[in-house]
């Protein structure tokens, strides 16, 4: 009996037992679930990018950065326990967050420091005076002293009065004490004045480099103030910059300059080390709230290539370095794009048959993009003449890769494709990122340039997206604005300045133009399972508008389109 008595004490004190763990469990649950915050948004146009086609949902559910819900409302409100805050977008637009296929990060960053000489829509320079006097008064506002420098930015001698470059006798005049160096549109150029040239040690002695222009004063050898391609690089790479403190403090006001626009996520778009570690002491101290993608040069890959400081293709403190990166000719509205066949006007210091440069021979660009391949660092480059592109894909079968493969080699611009490059990008996994801003900003230069049938072929994204490639489409900031309705619309339109349709068999819709900056892009840096869409396990990166770009019935409306707000991973990042 007491055995008995004894048994079934045993059990009812497990029993007790259990019931109490299962009360401090549930409490202990509840507790948590009361601690669960997420945020639903709802009352306005949801477009997911889910799909070929457009898709809308109802409602969209963030918790922790992540979205964890699309669909319709009532069943987001019932099915989720914990605090739900609700976010009535009272009209806007949604979309998953832009991202940037191609930039400048590290210039977004230094234009703080240097001044715009753009010509209209990015600037208000229209001829050499204009530029003069704002590079006057810039030195005035910032107080630069005699002896230092003085920058600027977005120079484009196509859109000058004149019609012509500037040159050092122009800026020697206005600063006879300063060394001035006014960086070129394309970016792979400038104009220095005598100081800048004196410093940088380029004078009638010195030799033009391979791959490099030295325009020279008519009549002799000595040199006009007029730098590209390989004969800047040296003078850019050296040009002094602000403290790393000063950078540090920069990241801010750069990140800014992408949220206003929509964009969760830029490129710094051919890296240096001494960038590369700029961006890396960033990220330790937590200044990113986007995140950047770095692009480290070719040219000084002995440095970064198997370098445990710089581990590609994993963010640490929202930095990836995502592929390596070669820069293969020029730009072609500065005539230094690499071409299969000659300009049909002189090139820059008048030579005929002129077919612009390389950076790099052929099979030296094989043999160092297989050691990137072989290192598993994906490839990149840029290339924007025929010539250059078919060295691109020379290389890419040279390295041994196949569409199968998923090494996804990017091309970068890809303008003057022929169309038999296409079917060779779809053959060895090519994805190409368009640059249409150039048939508004430069295409009636590149009719004058390259002749009209080969200028209408430019940025072939119909053609590309035709046979099955996915394409992406950017600004190349700051070589053009970091506007992506003006991307959006360049490529709905494709108008040049005077008015003409260049290449109107190329234009896509409003759709294709929106995957351009979101799936696209997130494809090309393998994050097409972590943005790029409004979807289930997808971070919650967003932006708001205040029109549907797919609702406007007037293309030019859509460059009037504004961003309301953007948000990274369900922060708030940028609010107008």
């Amino acid at each position: 009996m007491i055995k008995k008595i004894s048994i079934v004490l045993l059990v009812l004190t497990a029993m007790i037992s259990c019931n109490t763990e299962k009360s401090k469990d549930q409490k202990q649950m509840d507790t948590s679930d009361h601690q669960l915050t997420q945020t639903i948004y709802y009352g306005g146009d949801i477009i997911t990018m889910d799909g070929d086609s457009p898709q809308y949902v109802e409602a969209v559910i963030e918790r922790e950065g992540k979205i964890i819900y699309t669909g319709d409302k009532a069943s987001a409100v019932n099915n989720f326990a914990g605090e739900t805050v609700e976010v009535d977008l009272k009209g806007k637009t949604m979309l998953p967050g832009f991202i940037d296929p191609h930039g400048h990060f590290m210039s977004a960053v230094l234009m703080v420091t240097q001044v715009n000489c753009a010509s209209p829509p990015m600037g208000d320079v229209t001829d050499i005076p204009s530029m003069i006097k704002k590079l006057q008064n810039f030195k005035e506002e910032k107080g630069i002293k005699d002896g230092e420098w003085i920058v600027g930015w977005g120079y484009d001698q196509d859109l000058l009065a004149e019609k012509r470059h500037i040159t050092k006798l122009d800026l020697d005049k206005a600063f006879p004490n300063n060394k001035v160096l006014i960086v070129h549109i394309s970016m792979h150029g400038g104009v220095l004045n005598s100081k800048a040239l004196e410093w940088a040690g380029v004078d009638e002695n010195y030799k033009t480099p391979e791959g490099g222009v030295v325009a020279r004063l008519p009549g002799g050898n000595e040199p006009a103030g007029l730098l590209m391609e390989m004969a800047y690089m040296p003078v850019f790479e050296k040009l002094p910059q602000p403290s790393e403190d000063e950078m540090m403090n920069l990241m801010k006001a750069a990140q800014m300059q992408y949220t206003s626009n929509g964009y969760t996520h830029a490129v710094e778009g051919f890296t240096h080390i001494k960038d590369m570690n700029t961006l890396k002491r960033a990220a330790k101290e937590g200044r990113f709230f986007i995140d950047i993608a770095s692009l480290p040069g070719f040219t000084e890959m002995d440095k970064w290539l198997n370098n445990p400081e710089y581990k590609f293709g994993e963010y640490n403190g929202r930095l990836k370095f995502q592929g390596g990166k070669f820069t293969l000719d020029g730009s072609p509205q500065g005539l230094t794009a690499f071409m299969a066949e000659p300009y049909i006007v002189p090139g820059p210091n008048g030579e005929k048959n002129w077919v612009g440069n390389t950076s790099i021979p052929r099979d030296e660009l094989a043999k160092l993009a297989k050691t990137m391949v072989d290192n598993n660092v994906q490839i990149m480059f840029h290339a924007n003449g025929d010539g250059a592109i078919e060295d691109a894909i020379y290389a890419i079968e040279n390295a041994g890769i196949k569409a199968d493969q998923d090494k996804r080699p990017v091309i970068i611009h890809s303008q003057f494709q022929k169309p038999e490059h296409l079917k060779k990008y779809v053959e060895i996994g090519i994805t190409p990122t368009y640059f249409t801003n150039h048939t508004f900003y430069w295409g009636d230069v590149h009719i004058r340039n390259v002749g009209e049938k080969k200028a209408s072929f430019i940025s072939p994204i119909k053609a590309a997206n035709d046979l099955g490639l996915i394409t992406s489409n950017h600004t190349d900031f700051n070589v053009t604005l970091l506007d992506p309705f003006f991307v959006m619309w360049t490529s709905m339109k494709r108008e040049t300045r005077s008015g003409k349709i260049l290449g109107g068999d190329q234009v896509i819709d409003g759709y294709a133009a929106l995957q351009q900056i979101t799936t696209g892009s997130a494809y090309q840096f393998y994050e097409e399972n972590r943005k790029g869409k409004i979807k289930k396990g997808m971070l919650a990166d967003f932006v708001l508008l205040d029109k549907n770009p797919l609702k406007i019935e007037n293309v030019d409306d859509v460059k009037d389109i504004h961003v309301v707000e953007t948000i990274k991973e369900g922060n708030t990042v940028y609010k107008k």
